[in-house]
């Protein structure tokens, strides 16, 4: 628990959150405008030699080679997580990102950069956010009081989106500039990111555990993820949901190819979920979730498969609408670009309470000692629908097409969300973020109690 007296006192009057926030926030928009480039890059290079389907393909290679090392690392960093102070694996990940940007910029300014090298790139950012996930998960609770994390969560979640919303922006603006200054803005971005994780002070940590042996204590934290059928029910739920309609991926096909709105429309596109999730985030801020949270998420999963589905179809919408292209203040507006904005725009709030409630519900069913080993269960759900699905849909755009393969994944989350919703009815069951009993301390040996 964070050092303060207050329980109800807000999140960000707490100086070690504050700067937890800011390092977060700063972080976000690094990667995010690097991710935007990096894809941007890699389809750019492909098509030089490669027509749409196969370009199309090395986008959802480029996800794979950052799913390769989340898997394999991730049950080990969820135990390290546990057993190590948080703040210090952070600033390490961070100091690997400095060097990965850094080298990029070096790269791309003396023109040697290749795909190969963004490959290399991509793996380094995957072995990052394996050790930092389970650590960025599980060190915000120590930093403020029980009685307001579903609020500190909240807030988190609004350094990420934001950033999330600058980043692509930022990138996609920086870029047509010149590759490169897009690459040193976000270098200096995680060496900001980096001095403020340094800002933050001691904080508790869980006792660590001398009686279990390493692999068992890895084995429980899925054995606890297995048994707490709500926690598992959100976890898989986003998983194959994501998994399915994960068609941000394919937006550099979108913006070149389809919509023809080059880099700078790819980095607006690329805010659109950001826009809002983060709008989503802000409000949950200041009226936090409190009643019916599992059938909000289960209705939430199905607008974001709804909101995805049309925008795979946007031009086709507009076609058949027969609405032509027309100006405001002046400025050539595309209708097919206009609805694929608004589509993830909603898509982007939609996911975000899905992402707020399971956030909430991990966290606070979940005891301290085990949060490092369940975030890092959850980080390797995240990743695969998020990375892994960047490889499904290359694949599924190599073999559909790009609008086919993102109908594909719209349906499919739908079709998803319908199916969980009776597999397991925990989820329309969970009317707060309450659990029945918070557990303190470790399960003994062998034992995972939700």
């Amino acid at each position: 628990m964070a050092p303060t007296t207050d329980p109800h006192q807000h999140p960000l009057r707490i100086a070690n959150f504050r700067a937890y926030w800011l390092s977060r926030f700063t972080g976000t928009i690094a990667v995010s405008a690097m991710s935007i480039v990096i894809g941007w890059q890699v389809y750019n290079i492909a098509r030089e030699t490669m027509d749409i389907r196969q370009a199309a393909f090395m986008l959802g290679m480029i996800g794979f080679a950052q799913f390769v090392p989340l898997f394999l690392l991730t049950p080990i960093t969820g135990l390290i997580a546990d057993s190590f102070d948080r703040r210090w694996i952070v600033r390490g990940t961070t100091t690997l990102l400095v060097l990965t940007a850094a080298t990029l910029w070096l790269l791309t300014w003396t023109g040697h950069l290749t795909l190969g090298v963004l490959f290399v790139a991509a793996v380094a950012f995957g072995v990052a956010r394996a050790f930092s996930g389970p650590a960025y998960s599980a060190l915000a609770p120590n930093l403020v009081p029980r009685a307001v994390l579903p609020t500190a969560i909240a807030i988190s979640s609004i350094a990420w989106q934001v950033g999330t919303i600058a980043g692509p922006s930022v990138g996609g603006l920086l870029y047509a500039i010149h590759p490169e200054v897009a690459y040193g803005v976000a270098t200096l971005l995680f060496l900001v990111a980096l001095v403020f994780m340094f800002m933050i002070g001691p904080v508790p940590q869980p006792a660590t555990q001398t009686d279990h042996r390493p692999l068992a204590r890895i084995i429980e934290g899925f054995t606890y993820v297995r048994r707490n059928r709500l926690v598992l029910a959100t976890i898989t739920l986003d998983l194959f949901a994501v998994l399915l309609a994960g068609a941000t991926s394919l937006l550099p096909v979108y913006s070149r190819d389809i919509l023809h709105v080059g880099s700078q429309g790819l980095g607006v596109l690329a805010a659109g979920m950001g826009i809002g999730a983060a709008v989503t985030a802000i409000w949950f801020s200041f009226r936090p979730m409190s009643t019916n949270v599992g059938v909000k998420m289960l209705i939430a999963v199905v607008v974001f498969g709804l909101a995805i589905l049309t925008f795979g179809v946007a031009t086709p919408i507009v076609d058949l609408l027969g609405i032509a292209p027309g100006t405001i203040a002046g400025i050539p507006v595309q209708p097919a670009f206009v609805l694929s904005l608004v589509a993830l725009i909603v898509a982007g709030g939609a996911d975000m309470i899905s992402v707020y409630v399971r956030q909430s519900l991990i966290q606070l069913h979940t005891p301290d000692a085990m949060r490092g080993r369940v975030s890092a269960v959850s980080q390797l759900t995240i990743s695969a629908s998020n990375e892994l699905g960047e490889f499904e849909s290359g694949v599924m755009a190599s073999l559909l097409g790009p609008v086919g393969a993102v109908v594909f994944g719209g349906v499919g989350a739908i079709a998803i969300t319908i199916g969980w919703a009776r597999l397991f009815p925990e989820l329309g069951r969970a009317k707060t973020f309450d659990p029945p009993e918070i557990l303190e301390t470790e399960p003994q040996h062998g034992e995972a109690k939700p």
